[in-house]
Parts: structure tokens; C-alpha cells; sequence
């Protein structure tokens, strides 16, 4: 009987998971209907779901509506702007309303959302893109809706809040944002119990007043629905871990915000000061030994509309504190903060701040500082002084500052500076009121992004009326020294509105090393299996990219800079760092027994970086040059073949490798001129000359003289072509050219106008055999050389054999025709067929007819190799 009731009871429970897992099923697009109506009804904006779901598991016993990917689009006059999006949004509702007619409401009792965000936008004339209800006069409003709010408790997980008025500059940017309520919205009058953590960013005017601040608040709200106040009870704030508490009420009106609140430190620990500091930085709170107070406390009370802030006054006050970790040798004494933020008429451009005093001694170094901030909203108005000492070597002795190697050096600071916002913006630099002058001695660093210790024996800057001037910076890192002066321009414009930093810099060097300032930089990336999926990381180096902030011009000068394998002398020329590239101008340096001249500019603007270069090259040496110079040695690979001086100049540009900057070979194009001074030839190093001697036997590559040979060569897509140029071997004259790849292979012809005496033996047998005047008359013959292959393995062929042939053709015919010319009669009793002089009657022979006759029978049986008989004894 148990059995039976136990498998009844099974059955049962089997029935009703089936029947919850079943519901979601056949509820899906009434869900995804009414979700649809809503927004329809409701929304006037562009709004895209992926997917709604329903579940009775995730929320049971409420039944939960996910509605995924969600994002709701502004029309006019925010067209295309996002106003919220959502990765997860759930509803939570009382099963039974799944079972609600067409026409009745779901009741939502909670909602939560995962992974969003929102941008609030105020546009010039001070509209929001947050009004995106439907405004229809002639809805029914007794008309059933598809959701209806009876909610108890709601939640924002990793949400992201923009805010941004175009009219008053103000930009504030919550991110992190997590926060939860619970109360019974059903009630008119309810205490809603929350709690919030963010990170937080606030700029006015292009002035960043906080930048990632991390703020908690856990209170406790009374809120009135039907007046739409919301009064601050039970609370605690954190700005970092300064805790603050509010009193008061913020009410939402018809024209804006009305505020009643007043704020303070529930204690006067100095403790509080040290809770500003990130945590990261702060150390361990619980252990610092402090004495004094300081107190942050204030008011906001008034309005906020478009034309209006409430009246405030915030009061940031400290006197005669000191603070010392146990750990640290050195303490912070006779700190003074005297600091107001204040508004006495609700207009936001009357907001002023006066830094009154700010104070602080380390050991006998004691350092001032006070400043005063008016008319914030449209020109800011500063007027500033710093004063006093500071050892940086008692920084980390006094604070937990976490550095790898610590700070040492004097830093002296007597400066005033009186400025307005506009004037910077608009590089109006004579309405910039400086003066003073700061010092830094005795400076050492070493540290994550410096690729050696930095040591700067003395920096004076002085601020003059318009500008900041480097009036010294001795410095030195590795191997390296630097001594250089100059001028910022806009120091205040990169400072407070992130303008382009200007300046104009000399700089001299005894001896600069490239490698001390470029530490590798190692990034981490993901790596994967063959599967697809992650595996593990690699490290690899940061791509190079050259500062967009800066706009600077150095003219600088060095003894020694040593770049790489490479060592140049007596360095000069100009350097200017604008838009994300380098420009050099009339660089030269004494480099491989001549000169370079560099001329063209880097860019690393775009995803590749970028080079085109103007190099003059003046009596270098080849070895060295061409040995040296990976990319020379690519385009003429004549290293150990050719001994001397090259005078040339070479344009060229392509991409550069984006972590070495050095040149990407295939994709370098440009052109090459070419002088050669003083050369010889080392054939012996050379295949290819070797091969060219086999093949040619009268050529003795090996004195070929190059001297004040000149060639053009073009190079593009990793191919190099030679321009025909004209060189002379002895009484030879020959012409050259063709083209090789970056890959060594390669394709050229020789042609060469060669005299009869160097084809050979046989050719000069013949030549022998005529008159010094007949021999005179055979004219030079065209041989070309086909050199293919590559360097390392030439293969070269020639015509000789057929420069032969038609040299024999040639002699042939001008005894053919020298015959001919001495009459029918001494050709025919050449060839025996003749007809006998009626007038000859004594039948004696001719003694030079016969030596015609047997010189031109010797000349064809050399031609068609025929053997002479023997003379025999009559």
C-alpha cells in the first residue's frame, strides 16, 4: 500500500514539473504579444528585443519574464542615439496573471537588469532624450494595460550611467553601477531600503573634477509617491572611504528638482582625509597613527531647473593634523586644508572655489599651496601659487607609496599663475599672467615603461609671463646624455582642456644610445588550441605609436648615437613630432667613412605605420654600407664584391614593422642613383662574377674597372630593376641591365660589342691569314650574355658559339668579294674552269695568280675543316 501511495505521489510531482516546464512553452508568445503591445502602446522610440522568455523555476513560486537584448534607439532630435540598453531584463509576476485575459493587466512585482546601460542627453535648447512617452490626448485611460506596477523590490547589476548637458558642460559618468531596492510600491507613502555602489567621474567644462571615485551609499528612503519626495533617514555614504551622512529631501517638481539637504563627516578623525586616497593607495587605514580633525560639511537648498542650482556651500577643513604609518620612518606634520565650494545665488556661473590654504611639512621641507577658481560655468578664472620644498626621497618613507625602485631628488617650486579658460582654449597666451621659477635636483627613477634609471642632475624651469621655459635639463639614462632647452607653449591648454602639447626643444648629446630609451614592452595575448578555444597566453611587445598629444619641434645635435649594429657620428638635424609622426629635416651623420643626409617622416597614424625617406649618401664606403644595411643589402646585394666609395641618393617608402619600426621588405618602393668612386672588384667573392669569367673566357672579371660608373635602379613589390648603363673592359664595350628579387633570383643581360681576336683560336687562324688592311675591315660583334638564376647559384649563357659562325660568314665574304673585284678571269683560274688568255702563247704560269689562288683554297679549307695533303716528293 505504501508502494502505491509513494508511486501515486511520484506520478503526481512528475505531472506537475512536467505541467511547469510545459506552461513557458505555450505561454512564450502571448508574453512576447503583450511585451509587444506595451511598447507600442507606450514607447516612441525605436525598441528591439532578441528574445522573451518565460520561466517558472528561476523566480519560483513567481513566475519570471527575461526579456534579452534589449535596445531602445532616440528618434528626432536624437536620432540614432542610444537611450538604454539592456543584455538581461527580468520581470517577476504571481503565476495566476499568466492566466490574465487579452485586455487585463500583469502585475510586475520585480525587476531586475543585467549588463545595461543608459544615456541621459540634454541638447542646446535643453531638451532631454529621456521624454519618449507617447503623448495621446485621446487615449482612454480606463483602458486595460499590459503591465501594471505593484513592485517590492527591483536591482541593477554592472549598469553604466551617462549623463551629458550640452549647455552646461557638465558630464558625469557612473559606471560599475549596482544597486538594489525593496519596498511596496503599492503603497503611496513607503520606506524604500537600498543599497548602491559605482564608480564615479564628474567634468565641467572640460575640467575633471573626478575621475573613477568609487562611492557607496546604504540608505534608507522615505518616499511619497503622490508628491513625489523622497527624504534621506537612515543612511551611510562613502566617497572612497570618507563616510558622510545626508539629511534632508530631494522633490521632483513640474520645472526640475527641489532640494532641502544638508551633509557632514559623522566624525572629525584626520582618518577621514586619508579615506579620499583609493584604497589601492591608502594603504591600511586601521593602523595609521593620526592626530587633528578633518570635517567635510555643507548645504544644497533651492532649486534645480534648466536656468537654476540649488544655493550650496561646501566647507572641506583641517588644522594642525599630522598622520604616521607604523611601518614608515617619517611623518606628515602641521597639515592645513581650508577649502570652500560655493554658490550664494542658485546661478551656476557664480559657483567659485577658494582654496584658502593647503599646507604641509615633511622633516624640516614644508610646502604651501592656494588657489581661487571663480565664474566656473563659462570662462574659468585661476589664480594660483605654489611655495616650498619637497625631498621626494621622504615621499615613500612618509606614504605607502608603492614604487619598485623609490623617488630621490629636491624639488623647489616658487610659481604664481594667473589665467582664464578662454584665453587657454584660444592660445591667447599673453592674457597668461606666470612668474616663478621650480627646480629639480638630484632626481632619480627607475620604474615599469623606463628602460634604464633615470638620473636628472639639475631641471630649472621658469614660468615667464606667457609661456613655460626649460631653462636647463641635465639628465642621463644608461650610456646616455642629454642637456636640453626650450619652450611649452600651451602648457595650460594640455593641462585643463586636453589640447595638443606645443613646444620647441635643442637638445645636445655627447653620446645617445637608442636602446636606453626603448625598453621592450611585453603584452599579454590569448592563444588557442587547435579547437578554437583559449589555451593560453603569449607575450609579445606593444606596438610603437608616436604620442598624438604632442606637437613639438627638437633641434638636436650628438656626437655618437648608436642605433642598433649601427654607429653614427657627429649627428645634426631637425626633428619635428606632429599628428602621430616624426618629420626629420637635414639629418646628417658620418657613418660608414662618408656621410648620410636623411631627409622624409614616420607616421603611425594608421593601423600600419608608414615611412618615406629622402637618404644622401657621400662618399660612404660599400663594404660597410652594403654589409650593414639589411635594406641595401637586399636591393644591391654587392657586399664584399665591390671595394670603394659610393655617392648616391635613395628614395624610398613603404610600411615599417609595427614593434621593431624597422622596414617591411616587400613592401618598399623607390629609386636609387648611384656613383661609384675608387672601385675594385673582388671577384672571388662573387658566384656570379665567377660564373660570368667561366662562360667568357676573354673577360678577366677581376679587372674590370667601375670606376665613376653611375646607375638608376627602381625597386616596388619586392623587385629591383637596374636601368641599362654602359661600362669598358680594355678595348670592350659593353652595356648592362635587368632586374633581381628580395629573394636573391634573378634575370640580367650583358651585351657587349667584342672585337674578332677574343672569339677564339680558330677565329684568329683566319684572321691571320688576311692582310693587315682586310683584317682592319672585320667590324666588332655583338655577344650577349643571359645571367638567371640566382646569386648564390648563377647560370649564365652566351651566343659565342654563333658570333663565331657569323664572324667566319663575314671573312668569307670579303675575300668573296675582294676576288670578284680582280676580274672573272683570276676567279676562274682560281676554280680551274677558266678560259686561257688568247694572248698567253708561251703557257707559262703566273707566279701571283697562283699565290691568289692557293691563299684562297687555304681560307676555305680552314672555314669548312678541311685537311691539307701532304706534299709529296715528285
Amino acid at each position: 500500500m505504501k508502494k502505491k501511495i509513494f508511486i501515486g505521489i511520484g506520478v503526481f510531482l512528475l505531472v506537475i514539473i512536467a505541467s511547469l516546464a510545459a506552461i513557458p512553452i505555450f505561454f512564450k508568445d502571448q508574453i512576447k504579444a503583450k511585451i509587444e503591445q506595451s511598447i507600442n502602446e507606450n514607447v516612441d522610440a525605436q525598441v528591439t528585443f532578441a528574445d522573451a522568455s518565460l520561466s517558472l523555476f528561476k523566480s519560483f513560486p513567481q513566475a519570471n519574464v527575461g526579456i534579452q537584448k534589449l535596445i531602445i534607439i532616440n528618434k528626432a532630435p536624437f536620432v540614432g542615439d542610444t537611450l538604454v540598453a539592456f543584455e538581461e531584463l527580468n520581470l517577476q509576476m504571481s503565476i495566476k496573471e499568466l492566466f490574465n485575459g487579452e485586455n487585463e493587466p500583469m502585475t510586475l512585482k520585480a525587476i531586475s537588469v543585467k549588463n545595461g546601460k543608459a544615456n541621459i542627453l540634454f541638447n542646446k535648447d535643453g531638451i532631454g532624450n529621456f521624454d519618449i512617452a507617447i503623448k495621446d490626448t485621446k487615449k482612454d485611460d480606463s483602458k486595460s494595460k499590459p503591465f501594471a506596477m505593484n513592485i517590492q523590490n527591483y536591482s541593477l547589476e554592472n549598469f553604466k550611467f551617462k549623463y551629458y548637458d550640452e549647455r552646461s558642460k557638465i558630464k558625469m559618468v557612473i559606471n560599475e553601477l549596482n544597486h538594489s531596492g525593496t519596498g511596496n510600491f503599492a503603497s503611496q507613502v513607503l520606506d524604500l531600503d537600498t543599497k548602491s555602489t559605482a564608480k564615479i567621474s564628474l567634468d565641467m567644462d572640460k575640467m575633471n573634477y573626478m575621475k573613477n571615485v568609487a562611492i557607496s551609499l546604504d540608505a534608507v528612503l522615505g518616499i511619497d509617491l503622490e508628491k513625489s519626495k523622497y527624504t534621506f533617514k537612515d543612511n551611510t555614504a562613502k566617497i572612497n572611504e570618507l563616510p558622510l551622512q545626508f539629511n534632508g529631501f530631494i522633490q521632483l517638481l513640474e520645472d526640475g528638482q527641489d532640494y532641502d539637504l544638508t551633509f557632514k563627516t559623522p566624525t572629525s578623525s584626520f582618518k577621514n582625509f586619508l579615506g579620499l586616497v583609493p584604497a589601492a593607495y591608502a594603504g591600511d587605514l586601521n593602523t595609521v597613527k593620526t592626530t587633528g580633525d578633518f570635517t567635510v560639511a555643507g548645504f544644497a537648498k533651492g532649486k534645480l531647473t534648466d536656468t537654476t542650482v540649488p544655493k550650496f556651500n561646501i566647507a572641506i577643513a583641517s588644522n594642525n593634523a599630522s598622520f604616521q604609518y607604523p611601518d614608515l620612518p617619517k611623518s606628515v606634520q602641521n597639515i592645513i586644508i581650508d577649502t570652500k565650494i560655493i554658490n550664494e545665488t542658485g546661478l551656476m556661473n557664480d559657483t567659485y572655489v577658494n582654496l584658502d590654504k593647503l599646507s604641509f611639512k615633511i622633516d624640516q621641507d614644508v610646502f604651501t599651496a592656494k588657489a581661487n577658481i571663480r565664474n566656473v560655468a563659462t570662462n574659468a578664472l585661476v589664480d594660483a601659487a605654489l611655495k616650498g620644498t619637497i625631498n621626494l626621497g621622504n615621499v615613500t618613507k612618509a606614504y605607502p607609496v608603492k614604487l619598485s625602485t623609490p623617488l630621490s631628488g629636491i624639488l623647489k617650486a616658487d610659481v604664481t599663475t594667473k589665467f582664464d579658460m578662454k584665453s587657454v582654449e584660444t592660445s591667447q597666451y599673453q592674457n597668461i599672467q606666470n612668474a616663478g621659477n621650480m627646480t629639480l635636483t638630484g632626481f632619480n627613477y627607475a620604474g615599469e615603461g623606463m628602460a634604464k634609471p633615470v638620473q636628472i642632475k639639475q631641471a630649472v624651469v621658469a614660468f615667464n609671463p606667457n609661456q613655460i621655459r626649460l631653462n636647463q635639463l641635465d639628465m642621463k639614462t644608461g650610456s646616455s646624455d642629454i642637456q636640453m632647452t626650450g619652450t611649452l607653449d600651451n602648457f595650460y591648454g594640455f593641462l585643463f582642456r586636453n589640447q595638443i602639447l606645443k613646444g620647441n626643444f635643442n637638445m645636445n648629446s655627447n653620446n645617445f644610445l637608442v636602446s636606453d630609451f626603448m625598453a621592450p614592452t611585453p603584452v599579454t595575448t590569448k592563444g588557442s588550441s587547435e579547437s578554437g578555444s583559449s589555451s593560453g597566453r603569449k607575450k609579445g611587445k606593444e606596438a610603437v605609436k608616436i604620442p598624438a598629444f604632442l606637437d613639438c619641434a627638437i633641434t638636436a645635435k650628438a656626437n655618437t648615437v648608436i642605433y642598433d649594429n649601427l654607429t653614427l657620428k657627429a649627428v645634426s638635424g631637425k626633428m619635428i613630432i606632429r599628428d602621430e609622426a616624426v618629420t626629420l629635416q637635414n639629418v646628417t651623420t658620418n657613418i660608414f667613412d662618408g656621410q648620410i643626409g636623411v631627409n622624409g617622416l614616420v607616421s603611425t597614424k594608421g593601423k600600419v605605420p608608414t615611412f618615406n625617406m629622402n637618404l644622401d649618401l657621400s662618399k660612404v664606403d660599400i663594404a660597410k654600407t652594403f654589409t650593414q644595411l639589411d635594406m641595401l643589402k637586399k636591393i644591391v646585394p654587392i657586399a664584399g664584391v665591390i671595394n670603394g666609395k659610393l655617392n648616391s641618393n635613395i628614395k624610398l617608402s613603404g610600411n615599417l614593422d609595427a614593434t621593431e619600426m624597422t622596414p617591411d621588405l616587400k613592401t618598399i618602393s623607390g629609386d636609387l642613383l648611384g656613383q661609384l668612386l675608387s672601385t675594385t672588384v673582388n671577384s672571388s667573392n662573387s658566384q656570379m662574377l665567377s660564373a660570368l669569367g667561366s662562360q667568357v673566357k676573354f673577360l678577366d672579371v677581376s679587372k674590370l674597372n667601375l670606376n665613376d660608373i653611375k646607375a638608376a635602379i627602381s625597386f616596388k613589390d619586392g623587385k629591383v630593376t637596374i636601368k641599362p648603363f654602359k661600362i669598358k673592359y680594355q678595348d670592350i664595350n659593353a652595356e648592362i641591365g635587368g632586374s633581381h628579387g628580395f629573394d636573391q633570383n634573378m634575370n640580367y643581360n650583358i651585351k657587349m660589342d667584342v672585337p674578332a681576336k677574343y672569339l677564339g683560336a680558330e677565329v684568329n687562324k683566319l684572321l691571320a691569314k688576311l692582310t693587315p688592311a682586310d683584317a682592319a675591315k672585320i667590324e666588332n660583334h655583338p655577344i650577349t650574355a643571359l645571367m638567371t638564376g640566382s646569386f648564390s647559384s648563377p647560370k649564365v649563357s652566351t651566343d659565342m658559339k654563333q658570333a663565331s659562325t657569323n664572324l667566319a660568314s663575314q671573312i668569307v665574304k670579303l675575300q668573296k668579294d675582294k676576288l670578284m673585284n680582280q676580274g672573272t678571269t683570276a676567279l676562274g683560274n682560281l676554280l680551274g674552269g677558266g678560259k686561257k688568255d688568247p694572248a698567253d702563247t708561251t703557257k707559262t704560269k703566273d707566279p701571283k695568280k697562283d699565290a691568289v689562288k692557293n691563299a684562297a683554297g687555304d681560307l676555305l679549307n680552314g672555314l669548312f675543316g678541311k685537311k691539307k695533303k701532304t706534299a709529296t716528293t715528285p
